[in-house]
C-alpha cells in the first residue's frame, strides 16, 4: 500500500516503474491524487472541473499494456476531453461539453494517463497569468498571493502542489515555460512539427501553439515528449529527432556554445533577481564544460511580435465568432473579458493580406534565428522580466487598455519569439526570490534541437537539484 507521503516523493517515471514492478497499483495512485486534490484544490483552484468518478471508470477500463500504466493526470481546459465540460476560461463556453477528445488528449489516454480533471486557464489562453473571471483565480502553491503564470497556470499549480506528477499544457507564446518558471517546474515547448497537434491551422495558431506537459523532472519531460512525437509530418515539416529522448539524456550534449541574453527584447527593465538567475545558470554551464558568451545578435523581436499579434487576433476572432454565432449573440455584446474582446475585434479588422504578411515576417525572422544558431548551440535568457506577479496586477479587464498592454510587455517579452519561429525552448528552475518564489531560466536551441535542451537540462538537474514540490504540498 502506497502512502500519500510516498506518492508525493515520486515523479511520473518512478510511479510507472512502481506499477510495472507491482510495488503498488494505479488505483492506489489515483486515490492519492484525489486525496491531495481534495486537500489543496479549494485553496489553489488548479482544477476547475474535477472528474474523479470518470477517472475511476477510465482506470477500470484501462488495458494492461499501456506505456505509462495508469498515472493520474490533468487536461488543460483549452483541450477537449470527451463528455467533460471545456470552459476555456470563458463564460461563452460555460455549457460546452465535447462529444470527442482532442487528438493529443486521445494520445495521452492511449498511453494510460488517467485524467482526474481539467486544469484552469485564462480566457482562451490569451494571457500570462491564470485569473479568469469565469472559472476563478488560480493561486501559486509557493505563495497564495502570487500568480502561477499562464496560460497553463492550473496545470503548473497542480504539479507543484503534488496533486499529479505531470499535467498536460500548451504553449502559444510562453504558456508552458512561464508557469514552469513561476511554479518551480520543468517546461519544454517542443519544436514545431515534432509533436502531435490538432489537424487544422486554427487549433495550432498557424503553427505557433504546441502541446506538451509540465513536470517536476527532466526525465518526465523527455518521456512525455516521446509519447506525443510524430512518426510522419502533420501540417508542418518534421525535424529530425530521436524516438528515445529518455535513453539519451545521460549521454550529455557535449560541449556547447551558449550565448547569454539578459537585456529585454523591447527595452524594458529586467528585475535583478531574474538577471541573477541567468548569471547563476551561466556560471553553472561553464562549470559543466560549456563555453558561455554574451549574445551579440538581436533578432527582429518587434516585427515578430507584431506578426504574432495579428495571427493570434485572427484565430481568436475565428474561435469566438463561431461560438457567438452558435449562441445567437454578437461579438460586441457576448460575455467575455475586455482584452479578449479587443483582441477579437482587432482580428475581425484584419484580412488575407495581413495574414500572409504576418506569415512571411515570421519566416524571415525564423531565418535570422537559423543563422544565429549556426554560431550558438543554445541561448540562455530569463523566462520573465519580473518575478511572479501578485494576483490582480495583470488584469485583462483593466479600465485602461494601455495599463494591461504595458504591464504585459514589461512582464513578458522573452518567450514568444520561439513560438513564432518554431524553435524549441525550455524553462528550468534556477533560483528563488527572498520570499521563496521560484525563478526559472530559459534555454532555446535551433529547430529540432529538443534533445540538446533536454540533455543540458538533465546536466543542470544533476549538478543543481531543485525542490520537487512547493512547501504547501507537504504541509
Amino acid at each position: 500500500m502506497i502512502s500519500l507521503q510516498d506518492y508525493l516523493a515520486m515523479d511520473a517515471s518512478a510511479m510507472a516503474e512502481g506499477i510495472r514492478t507491482a510495488q503498488f497499483t494505479p488505483r492506489e495512485l489515483l486515490d492519492c491524487a484525489i486525496e491531495q486534490a481534495q486537500k489543496l484544490n479549494p485553496r489553489l483552484n488548479a482544477i476547475n472541473t474535477p472528474c474523479f468518478e470518470q477517472a475511476s471508470a477510465i482506470l477500470d477500463a484501462l488495458p494492461a499494456d499501456t506505456a505509462m500504466g495508469g498515472l493520474p493526470f490533468l487536461i488543460k481546459d483549452l483541450s477537449d476531453l470527451k463528455d467533460i465540460p471545456t470552459h476555456k476560461g470563458s463564460a461563452l463556453f460555460a455549457d460546452f461539453v465535447p462529444n470527442q477528445s482532442a487528438t493529443i488528449v486521445e494520445r495521452f489516454l492511449q498511453a494510460g494517463m488517467i485524467p482526474i480533471g481539467k486544469s484552469n486557464t485564462p480566457e482562451l489562453g490569451l494571457t500570462i497569468t491564470t485569473e479568469p473571471v469565469a472559472t476563478g483565480i488560480t493561486r501559486n502553491p509557493w505563495n497564495l498571493h502570487h500568480s502561477t503564470g499562464g496560460s497553463s497556470g492550473g496545470a503548473a499549480a497542480a504539479v507543484a502542489a503534488g496533486i499529479v506528477p505531470v499535467a498536460h499544457a500548451t504553449d502559444g507564446g510562453g504558456s508552458i515555460r512561464i508557469p514552469a518558471s513561476c511554479c518551480g517546474l520543468v517546461g519544454l515547448k517542443p519544436s514545431r512539427g515534432l509533436t502531435l497537434i490538432e489537424p487544422g491551422l486554427a487549433e495550432s495558431w498557424s503553427g505557433m501553439s504546441v502541446g506538451h506537459v509540465l513536470s517536476r523532472s527532466v526525465r518526465d519531460c523527455a518521456k512525455f515528449l516521446e509519447l506525443i512525437s510524430l512518426d510522419k509530418p502533420l501540417l508542418y515539416p518534421m525535424p529530425t529527432a530521436p524516438r528515445d529522448f529518455t535513453a539519451q539524456l545521460g549521454a550529455g550534449p557535449g560541449p556547447l556554445q551558449i550565448a547569454v541574453q539578459t537585456w529585454h527584447p523591447f527595452g524594458e527593465a529586467v528585475d535583478q533577481d531574474c538577471i541573477d538567475a541567468v548569471n547563476t545558470a551561466a556560471r553553472l554551464c561553464e562549470s559543466l564544460g560549456h563555453s558561455v558568451t554574451e549574445l551579440d545578435t538581436k533578432p527582429d523581436y518587434r516585427a515578430a511580435a507584431k506578426a504574432m499579434n495579428s495571427l493570434i487576433a485572427l484565430h481568436t476572432f475565428q474561435a469566438l465568432n463561431t461560438r457567438v454565432k452558435e449562441l445567437q449573440l454578437s461579438l460586441d455584446t457576448a460575455p467575455m473579458e475586455t482584452s479578449t474582446r479587443q483582441m477579437a475585434q482587432y482580428g475581425a479588422s484584419l484580412g488575407i493580406d495581413d495574414y500572409t504578411q504576418a506569415i512571411e515576417t515570421l519566416h524571415r525572422v525564423g531565418r535570422e534565428m537559423d543563422a544565429l544558431h549556426e554560431r550558438y548551440d543554445a541561448v540562455l535568457s530569463p523566462v520573465l522580466a519580473k518575478t511572479p506577479a501578485t494576483l490582480g496586477w495583470l488584469d485583462m479587464n483593466s479600465e485602461k487598455a494601455t495599463t494591461y498592454i504595458n504591464r504585459y510587455k514589461s512582464y513578458g517579452g522573452f518567450t514568444a519569439l520561439h513560438n513564432g519561429t518554431g524553435q524549441p525552448a525550455l524553462s528550468v528552475p534556477m533560483s528563488s526570490t527572498a520570499d521563496s518564489l521560484p525563478i526559472g531560466v530559459m534555454f532555446s536551441a535551433a529547430w529540432g534541437g529538443d534533445l540538446t535542451l533536454l540533455q543540458l537540462a538533465a546536466q543542470i538537474e544533476s549538478a543543481r537539484p531543485w525542490p520537487l514540490l512547493a512547501p504547501l504540498a507537504i504541509a
